[in-house]
């Protein structure tokens, strides 16, 4: 069985047992639970029980019909503790055998309830129709005023260029001069669904140290309610705070960070009931002071993400530069070969390299494309390592299979499991076009022959750096007059299309067949704009990589 308890715009809150079948609630007289409050439909909504639960459904009304501050659209299902808001009226549902630990006051500031809870939008529209001609009485204008210009000396102190603790420093000073507390605290959202404690302060002498109430949290922080705690001692929801007992707190007022985003969190303030206890005057304040804050607090953390990017911006542009540093700035001039090599980031820093270089006096040619594991910095500091390590060997003279042994080997004693890269490294003798390469893990090169057949050189051994003892082996393949060699990374053949289909690796060979007699920098266009087609748009998930050989003659 339930229980409502009933606040309606205007009078005062009463219960009602919750039975029979269905109730409809509305300001005619021909409904069930009449409520005073001429911005209700005639019937608003009905609660109704179906199936052993109770429900409730909006009957077509102006205004709508929230549940816990959301506005339903169909039968929606009630639980104990739920509030339904029908425009200026609230009905707390309650389970029977419970007693009601939720008293909203509308009575004089000394009233005897021992908690209340306000919504803080409804305060604040209060408070401006005050401003606007609804206060009657000389002394509601001379407390209007008041608030007024203490309000306007604390938008003035907010508006200095603060960084966010400092902000939240001065909120809780200017909390403290207006309202005396003993201590309070400023409990932000943590930006991944929980709550921190984004700053606190005391009063000379005092020793407390609040602990979050989830309760407190709950009803202020996420339904945006305005709390006075008027005897925590009293309040059924601290019962087992023994924590707080025990430090002496008794009185309690709270308010949320709202702005039109929505909530960012709450400020609290306690007391001991010695030394004070809070009134609803001092809620109303404190929800003004919140209000005021808001803003300047969501703008301030903004301005400060906005810093934290530009910093890691600048980060990433400064890793950029050292990355294309380690990129080939020219391409040897050898005769008997054409050769182009080109790099796309994906996240401005790219995972993918590659490098062209003579050795032994210019008779070989070195051929280095890989792709490391993962994205942005880290992808290229891993990138800048291999480079590091594989050009002692290159320069020596070794053979493809044994720098890539050794070069996997330190690989994995430097990095973390997760981390490794795959490459192919191939040497190409520049008299005989004879192409002798390790594949560790990459995808296939392409050869595309002069008559327009293509060949996959297909891996020799597993990405380098997965495993600290992994051996690889080698092979090779000849280079005619007109062959193509085309070395490329798997943001190209796994670039997608809206229906999530892969480039793929034929389309690629198909291209380069069909451009096979272009110029170097025609095919690299050809592919580019093959691939623009293919992909209609869809963002590259991964770096894009190739390099293109062909031999011009024997």
């Amino acid at each position: 069985m339930y229980r409502l308890h009933i606040v309606p715009a205007h009078g005062d809150p009463f219960d009602q047992v919750l039975e029979g079948d269905s109730l409809i609630v509305g300001r005619s007289s021909a409904a069930e639970l009449v409520l005073a409050d001429r911005f209700l439909s005639r019937k608003h909504a009905r609660l109704f029980h179906d199936n052993g639960a109770w429900m409730v459904e909006d009957l077509g009304s102006r205004n709508g019909t929230l549940v816990n501050g959301i506005k339903i659209e169909e039968p929606t299902k009630l639980k104990s503790d739920d509030e339904i808001r029908l425009s200026g009226s609230v009905i707390m549902v309650r389970s029977g055998d419970k007693k009601d630990d939720k008293v909203v006051t509308t009575g004089a500031k000394h009233d005897t309830a021992q908690t209340v809870f306000r919504r803080a939008s409804d305060l604040i529209s209060r408070q401006s129709s005050d401003v606007s001609g609804g206060l009657t009485t000389p002394e509601a204008l001379r407390r209007q005023t008041e608030r007024l210009r203490l309000l306007n000396d604390i938008h003035r102190a907010l508006g200095q260029s603060l960084e966010l603790d400092e902000l939240l420093e001065m909120i809780l000073l200017r909390a403290f001069e207006q309202l005396e507390p003993e201590e309070g605290v400023i409990i932000l959202t943590d930006g991944e669904g929980g709550y921190r404690r984004a700053a606190r302060r005391t009063a000379p002498g005092v020793d407390t140290n609040y602990v979050f109430s989830e309760t407190l949290i709950t009803e202020v922080a996420e339904k945006g309610m305005a709390a006075l705690v008027l005897d925590v001692e009293t309040d059924s929801r601290f019962g087992n705070a023994q924590s707080i007992l025990s430090s002496g707190i008794r009185s309690l007022v709270a308010a949320p960070f709202l702005d039109a985003a929505g909530s960012l969190g709450m400020i609290a303030l306690n007391s001991r009931y010695h030394k004070r206890q809070f009134d609803e005057d001092d809620m109303e304040l404190l929800v003004s002071l919140a209000s005021v804050a808001a803003l300047r607090i969501r703008n301030v953390a903004l301005a400060e993400e906005a810093a934290e990017r530009r910093r890691l911006e600048e980060e990433l542009k400064l890793a950029r530069q050292i990355q294309v540093a380690l990129l080939p700035s020219q391409l040897p001039d050898v005769e008997g070969y054409e050769l182009w090599g080109g790099n796309v980031p994906s996240r401005g820093v790219s995972g993918d390299y590659f490098k062209i270089e003579e050795r032994s006096e210019g008779g070989e040619l070195v051929f280095v494309i890989a792709d490391v594991s993962g994205k942005g910095i880290a992808a290229s500091l891993l990138t800048a390592s291999l480079e590091a390590l594989s050009a002692g060997p290159i320069e020596v003279g070794q053979d493809p299979a044994e720098i890539c042994t050794k070069v996997g080997r330190r690989l994995y004693q430097r990095t973390p499991p997760a981390k490794y890269a795959t490459m192919i490294l191939g040497i190409l003798n520049r008299e005989s076009g004879q192409f002798l390469y390790t594949n560790g893990g990459h995808n296939p090169a392409l050869v595309i022959r002069a008559s327009g057949e293509h060949e996959e050189l297909k891996p020799t051994g597993m990405p380098v750096g997965l495993m600290p003892e992994a051996q690889y082996t080698q092979d090779s393949v000849e280079l005619g007059p007109g062959d193509l060699l085309v070395l490329y990374t798997d943001g190209i053949t796994e670039a997608a299309n809206p229906e999530d289909d892969e480039y793929g690796i034929e389309r690629l060979a198909a291209v380069c067949s069909e451009n096979r007699q272009a110029s170097l920098d025609d095919l690299a266009a050809a592919i580019e704009q093959n691939l623009d087609d293919f992909t209609q748009g869809v963002p590259y998930a991964d770096d894009r990589t190739f390099v293109l050989t062909r031999r011009t003659s024997s």
